[in-house]
């Protein structure tokens, strides 16, 4: 935790109140442990297709610490990268949910027209939106190397 508090102090700002990279740091990492926290209450750790989100999370945490030692431009490049894949991890966990929601709605009415059951399956039993939410964290760590690059 000691990283993160000189990662806050590192830049001072004229007013009391925090400058926008530490904002942008707390929502990171906020939206990373709190993801983390709750695939982990849920069990989301059941099939290695569910191991994606925390495994990005993860790595992008690493990241996170080694660009505080670490800023170059290359670790800065493959952090986006990493940023990058979070968010197709994001799209996918999407697709997976809808498709899941939409082959129980099948079984459940085979006599169902496609468009009903997709509109049933994204108020399924699986979330089908809460994956969105890793493209969410992948956009803020975006605009956090933005926001390394300037000085």
């Amino acid at each position: 935790m000691c990283i993160f508090v000189a990662l806050m102090q590192e830049e001072t700002s004229n007013t009391q109140g925090f400058n926008l990279k530490q904002v942008i740091v707390w929502a990171l990492l906020f939206m990373m442990i709190g993801t983390s926290m709750e695939l982990y209450l849920l069990g989301h750790y059941e099939d290695s297709k569910q191991f994606i989100p925390l495994t990005c999370i993860g790595i992008s945490l690493l990241f996170m610490v080694i660009l505080q030692f670490q800023r170059s431009g290359m670790m800065i490049k493959v952090f986006r990268l990493l940023m990058g894949l979070t968010a197709l991890s994001g799209l996918y966990g999407v697709y997976l949910h809808l498709l899941a929601n939409y082959e129980f709605e099948q079984e459940m009415k085979p006599t169902e027209s496609a468009w009903n059951l997709f509109l049933e399956s994204l108020s399924g039993a699986l979330p089908a939106l809460a994956p969105a939410s890793m493209i969410v964290l992948a956009l803020i760590g975006y605009s956090y190397s933005i926001l390394l690059k300037q000085k």
